[in-house]
């Protein structure tokens, strides 16, 4: 049993022997260093699988190259044709004929994996999509991917389409290297179109603590497919997971995966830390420590409150009256001290905002396996959660805000 059987899938409540993930699917995956290209950890990284979706982050580095190129605007309309109305859902569903802004075309694609925006996409940098398919096979030459031939803008089932988990890793250190610029689209956590909002199927985003993108993929001869990228310490890691069974082993497998990368590339091991207790709560003021004064030890809450523990319950009733019923996660974690730290580092970052929060160490309850353990800070007002997610993402930390569900009863969503 590989490790990340045993972590990753035990966090997710699966226990699966990586290779045996299903028979008549390839399984693959590799993480390496943003910076080098150096592989960190790779099992059957140069098998030949299909790419599905990810196949999109071809077709929007042409876009992007040909918006740096001048050849594409970001706000010119792209006209729909027969043939980009006419493909398989996911898509957006604009009619025949009918036009739209290039940005939101390219938003369409990278967070609902829209296939008739990839077609019209492709139709209007080269043409026909089966030139574009050529100009995509030729630039993956190019950038080194040896084994990936593109048969389709969109990913849709294809014999011929082929790639390897080393090449998509190459595919993405490309697009962030070559495109800095218009990667952030990426993270886009949802887009709107039409009066209809579509949230971004890569749920590592938000729930893994400094994961931007990048996308994801899925066909029946595929299995499911991620590329994604993460960024902590000014590292970044990019991690492929190609194969899997479900989007909860894969995501889980990738979490870890990152995980991996960002140990071996700090030169350490982080030991796995024992079950938390059902809920740690913290204040903000106690996480974060002074000079010279020693980091304060966390108490369970099953335990008998201590007086801290009392101080810090008062603290959260006043918030709450006072209107502090939000929360932030900053991220989800197959280790309570991975947890923990994510937390504290938001702290550090936005201590005015967050300085009157609690942070809550909450893990999930799954009926096997480990649990894996969301970084929150609750007791924060609308606009404290908002400012500080602000500030995290400006520092490319995940972030997410919402109602604390544990006091629902104060909200006011308005």
């Amino acid at each position: 049993m590989t490790r990340f059987g045993a972590s990753a899938l035990l966090a997710a409540g699966l226990l699966i022997d990586a290779p045996a993930l299903r028979a008549e699917v390839p399984f693959a995956q590799v993480v390496v260093d943003a910076n080098s290209g150096r592989v960190l950890h790779a099992v059957n990284p140069d098998g030949l699988v299909h790419p599905a979706s990810l196949v999109k982050i071809m077709t929007l580095y042409l876009a992007f190259e040909a918006m740096d190129k001048g050849q594409l605007s970001p706000y010119e309309r792209i006209r729909v044709s027969k043939n980009a109305a006419a493909q398989s859902p996911s898509k957006l569903n604009v009619p025949a004929g009918q036009s739209i802004l290039v940005r939101d075309a390219v938003l369409a694609i990278v967070a609902k994996s829209a296939n008739d925006m990839t077609v019209a996409l492709a139709e209007r940098i080269a043409g026909s999509e089966s030139d574009f398919a050529l100009a995509m096979t030729d630039k993956a030459k190019a950038l080194g991917m040896t084994r990936t031939v593109f048969r389709n803008a969109s990913g849709l089932p294809h014999p011929a389409q082929v790639t390897t988990a080393r090449d998509m890793a190459v595919l993405g250190r490309a697009i962030i290297r070559d495109f800095p610029h218009h990667y952030a689209v990426f993270s886009t956590p949802e887009f709107a179109h039409a009066g209809v909002t579509h949230r971004n199927h890569n749920q590592l985003l938000g729930d893994y603590s400094g994961a931007d993108g990048i996308k994801t993929g899925y066909i029946r001869a595929s299995g499911y497919n991620l590329v994604a990228s993460a960024v902590r310490d000014k590292r970044r890691v990019i991690g492929v997971v190609m194969g899997d069974r479900s989007p909860a082993t894969r995501n889980a497998r990738m979490a870890d995966l990152l995980d991996r990368g960002f140990e071996t590339l700090a030169g350490v091991r982080i030991a796995d830390f024992p079950a938390a207790p059902e809920r740690m709560r913290t204040s903000v003021a106690q996480a974060t420590p002074k000079a010279d004064k020693a980091k304060p030890t966390a108490v369970a809450a099953r335990q008998a409150p201590s007086p801290a523990q009392n101080r810090a319950r008062a603290r959260t009733e006043t918030a709450q009256a006072s209107g502090g019923q939000w929360m932030i996660q900053v991220g989800a974690f197959h280790r309570y001290a991975l947890a923990e730290q994510a937390a504290q580092t938001a702290a550090k970052i936005a201590p005015v905002t967050l300085g009157n929060g609690e942070i809550k160490i909450v893990p999930t309850n799954p009926k096997k396996g480990k649990p894996i353990y969301r970084a929150r800070i609750a007791g924060l007002s609308k606009a404290e959660a908002a400012k500080a997610c602000a500030a995290l993402q400006a520092k490319n930390m995940a972030c997410i805000r919402a109602i604390d569900a544990e006091h629902a009863e104060y909200a006011n969503a308005s």
